[in-house]
């Protein structure tokens, strides 16, 4: 079973390099970095850690289809920048995939690397969504078996809510499950925006859209998106 991990990037020079090395111990079978014209040198770190990067156009759905096409992989992981996984990580998706072979895609269990309590409040929220309602965000670490994601048309091309497109369309073909590894994810976004306002933003972003309101629309309210 190989593994193929893709990074969308923009301006992620502070962090790539540094989780590109722990990504290196994971025993991952290929790493594809796809830049959106980083003007910080994000491009060129992650060149120097030996892995493949990709020119694209800005927005992770686009970022992530390309990363897709160019991988080999059996098995498509797809990462945020800001994210680490734990120790081992890999080694239990493969066993979890090799022991519920009709899993159709899933993502890890969420740990935000911040100590305020609220973020254990969003980490069981985040759980609870991606394994009973099926519906994980990006930054939980995305997996989609490649035979599938080529089925489904890969991630819908919209300035927001890409990996809830996806996921929609996985849901069709059969269960998203929670891999009991965990993926470290930045709080930089609560931090900027404020740990009940960034969730609140979430929330009500994700609400919309499910009621169909267009990304497009609203992109206008989900500052700063790569």
């Amino acid at each position: 079973m190989r593994i193929s991990v893709v990074i969308p990037t923009l301006n992620e020079a502070a962090t790539i390099a540094g989780m590109l090395r722990r990504l290196a111990d994971q025993g991952v079978d290929e790493v594809i970095v796809v830049d959106a014209a980083s003007w910080d040198g994000t491009a060129e770190r992650a060149r120097s850690e030996g892995v493949l990067v990709i020119d694209s156009p800005r927005g992770r759905g686009v970022q992530q289809n390309r990363g897709a096409a160019a991988a080999s992989g059996d098995v498509l992981v797809f990462l945020h920048a800001d994210c680490r996984l734990d120790d081992g990580a890999i080694a239990a998706l493969r066993r979890f995939l090799g022991r519920h072979p009709r899993v159709a895609a899933g993502c890890f269990r969420m740990r935000v690397e911040a100590g305020h309590p609220l973020y254990r409040c969003i980490e069981l929220a985040a759980h609870l969504r991606a394994g009973l309602g099926g519906v994980p965000y990006g930054d939980q670490g995305l997996f989609v078996c490649r035979r599938l994601f080529d089925q489904t048309g890969g991630f819908p091309e919209i300035p927001l809510m890409e990996d809830v497109g996806l996921a929609m369309r996985l849901r069709r073909h059969g269960r998203l499950a929670v891999v009991p590894a965990r993926i470290f994810v930045s709080p930089r976004r609560w931090v900027q925006h404020g740990i009940l306002g960034q969730t609140f933003r979430n929330c009500t972003l994700t609400a919309a859209s499910a009621v169909g309101v267009p990304a497009s629309t609203l992109a206008r309210f989900y500052p700063h998106v790569r």
